[in-house]
């Protein structure tokens, strides 16, 4: 990928993630710490400017302008170091969120931030400006020395402390004073307060312990001919992305990110959907990394005790159902996009093509894994408590993919999920040997088939449309061939990607639809249904043209090949929350493709 091509984008979203599996902080390539919330994912943020440049909070090593700042991941690790150089005078940040295997894989993973200040040449010098915001900066926070550290207190509607180690000055810390630089130093941010205070020995025997992980992490995952890299740094990305001690897979790091700015579709994805994660943790599988996959299935048990008990479209990360959202008024949002929503409205929403994804996840459970036969039994009883709910529900309209707060609709990508779930679910019986079930969910699979081919069809567009007897076509049809329930050389088919092409693609990227919505046309691409488009293109025999399609998409990266939700049409800059799930897992998929 060209370098222009990359700088092109910079000054938006230009971010790093690192984390451990328990939280996650995005760093700004000019070393900020500008989103982070401890001591778990969706817990209030400790650093918020990305939702608010005046009061949000951030943690930054300031430079005068003489200073050029480079930044990039250590090689296979999600390790983000930082480079300060005026051609003189030249030093390295290396930030890191603690992870590193104690015995018997259990990890240590603090809600800790470590940097390293790696001294390399000359006398660099720079200021520290600390400015945590706790509780997403509702209350004032104050901060005061003690000895061993600083602690940043807010007592004002809700109560909460966090600690800053360090072996330099705290009061040139905190007050940002010059710092001359002639040796490594260190900087820790910790939730807790630590019984023993870290030291630069124990930093650095830290970091070399994370660096490890991260190796032999990637060095299970296998080596590819082409895209290696962007396969790499995205099944990083996802593994950020899970909250090991349930399971649980985020949609995205962030909330309120605006899909377009100065608009309000602003959401909060710091929970597990359950389309997002069954795709992502899929994706995963096919990459080697089992653990993730077999976390994820005991999470999805874990949330369904009862038989009866209907299946939401997302969760908590710790498995809660209720989702409350609300506004958060005093926040200006990115951008000046309001409002900052924390919590999401949407886990009320039914949607049907959920019974599908998480069906089709557990037949990839049972084949690849067959002989974890006791996980078996309780997976058995959810197949045939989600055949019992797609049989009773699959005729009826629900929200849809894109989860349209207002209208139910009999939405095309909903009913080729229902198809899928009673698919994977005979199949499934096929393979655990209770095969007396096969002939009733047959008919069962035959008729929603039937349907979908009788209504979804349009002979005007000579398409697959977004819902039935519509004229609207929509990206999430593209992947009928995906899930198997049509062959990518079918005419139909073929015909349903070119007119897709025709009419939804837009300056080298696609819409989702553009028939308005709740909100009206929308203005930016999900990046996700680009890398459809390009799945769809390849499967229809257009490999160099789909090819051709992913390499300019890649470029529209931010610095560090990082994805968000969405790009803007015009500028290609990124929009939406980041780095996105979906986004990564789709990467994964096209770049497999071009390695068969």
């Amino acid at each position: 990928m060209s370098k222009k091509n990359r700088t092109a984008n910079l000054s938006n979203l230009n971010f790093g993630i690192i984390g451990n599996c328990k939280s996650a902080a995005l760093i700004n390539k000019d070393s900020s710490i500008d989103w982070c919330c401890l001591p778990q994912f969706d817990s209030p943020s400790v650093f918020g400017k990305i939702l608010d440049q005046n009061i949000g909070g951030s943690f930054k090593i300031d430079c005068d302008p003489s200073y050029e700042v480079e930044q990039s991941y250590i090689s296979n690790t999600s390790i983000l170091c930082t480079r300060f150089s005026n051609g003189v005078d030249a030093f390295e940040l290396l930030d890191y969120m603690p992870r590193y295997n104690k015995e018997n894989d259990i990890y240590y993973a603090p809600p800790e931030i470590n940097r390293v200040l790696k001294y390399i040449k000359g006398e660099p010098v720079f200021r520290v400006i600390y400015d945590p915001r706790l509780e997403y900066a509702l209350g004032e926070t104050k901060s005061h020395i003690k000895e061993h550290f600083i602690v940043s207190i807010v007592n004002d509607k809700n109560y909460d402390t966090l600690f800053l180690y360090t072996d330099l000055d705290k009061k040139a810390v905190l007050s940002g004073e010059k710092i001359h630089l002639t040796k490594d130093h260190f900087i820790s941010v910790s939730y807790n307060e630590k019984i023993q205070p870290p030291t630069l020995e124990h930093t650095l025997f830290a970091y070399e312990r994370t660096k490890v992980y991260w190796l032999n992490w990637c060095h299970k995952t296998p080596h590819f001919k082409q895209y290696n890299a962007e396969i790499l740094r995205s099944a990083m990305t996802l593994k950020l992305l899970t909250f090991e001690k349930t399971g649980a897979v985020l949609a995205a790091a962030t909330t309120s990110l605006p899909e377009t700015i100065g608009e309000v579709r602003n959401w909060d994805y710091r929970f597990c959907w359950i389309r997002d994660a069954s795709m992502v943790i899929k994706v995963i599988a096919k990459l080697g990394h089992t653990k993730i996959v077999k976390n994820f299935i005991r999470y999805i048990i874990d949330l369904i005790p009862d038989k009866n008990e209907k299946l939401q479209i997302m969760y908590g990360i710790s498995g809660e159902k209720t989702l409350t959202e609300e506004t958060l008024e005093h926040l200006d949002g990115y951008k000046g996009s309001r409002p900052v929503r924390v919590g999401n409205a949407a886990y009320t929403q039914k949607q049907n093509d959920i019974y599908g994804i998480l069906m089709d996840v557990i037949h990839y459970q049972i084949d690849r894994y067959p002989e974890d036969n006791e996980r078996h039994e309780e997976l058995w009883s959810i197949v045939k408590s989600i055949v019992w709910v797609v049989a009773n529900n699959w005729q009826l309209a629900d929200k849809g993919i894109w989860e349209f707060r207002h209208e139910d609709r009999h939405f095309t990508f909903s009913k080729l999920l229902c198809w899928v779930a009673v698919d994977r679910a005979i199949k499934i019986s096929s393979l655990i040997r209770a095969d007396k079930s096969v002939d009733k969910w047959s008919a069962l699979r035959d008729e929603i088939q039937d349907d979908i081919m009788k209504n979804a069809w349009s002979e005007t567009k000579q398409a697959f449309t977004q819902s039935y007897q519509s004229e609207h076509l929509d990206a999430s049809v593209l992947l009928m061939e995906y899930y198997g329930f049509i062959d990518g050389k079918n005419p139909k088919y073929v015909k349903t990607v070119k007119a897709i092409e025709k009419e939804l693609m837009h300056e080298g990227l696609l819409y989702r639809y553009k028939n308005e919505d709740d909100f009206g046309l929308p203005s930016s691409s999900f990046t996700v249904c680009t890398f459809w488009f390009i799945n769809s293109l390849y499967k229809i025999g257009e490999e160099e043209k789909a090819k051709k399609h992913f390499d300019t998409l890649l470029s529209y990266s931010n610095h560090l090949g990082l994805f968000s939700e969405d790009i803007d049409f015009d500028s290609k800059h990124l929009l939406g929350n980041f780095p996105q799930a979906y986004s990564h897992l789709a990467l994964i998929d096209n770049a497999l493709n071009f390695n068969e």
